[in-house]
């Protein structure tokens, strides 16, 4: 099946506004509690299973010899019948 993209939002925020954000998605995932994400009228709910396979990614982008770009990407992955695993430490 081809990729299917449900939603997407990018706008440029204040870290403290991001942190807001990604607690929010955190304590959702603590609870056990479905993840709203919503921009204008645009929105979509999810409830990731007990263990979801997570991937952090950093990447550098940008044409070669010129001005690039840094990103973190946070992805939350699992299959639709709710079955995941993996293991990962932050500090």
């Amino acid at each position: 099946m081809p990729e299917e993209l449900l939603f997407e939002t990018e706008a440029d925020r204040s870290r403290a506004d991001v942190a807001s954000l990604l607690r929010t998605v955190a304590d959702n995932l603590d609870d056990g509690e479905p993840i709203t994400l919503q921009a204008g009228d645009d929105s979509v709910t999810v409830s990731p299973p007990a263990r979801p396979t997570f991937e952090v990614a950093v990447e550098r982008e940008g044409p070669e010899g010129g001005p690039t770009e840094l990103s973190i990407e946070f992805e939350l992955e699992w299959p639709e019948d709710g079955k995941g695993g993996g293991e990962l430490s932050v500090e």
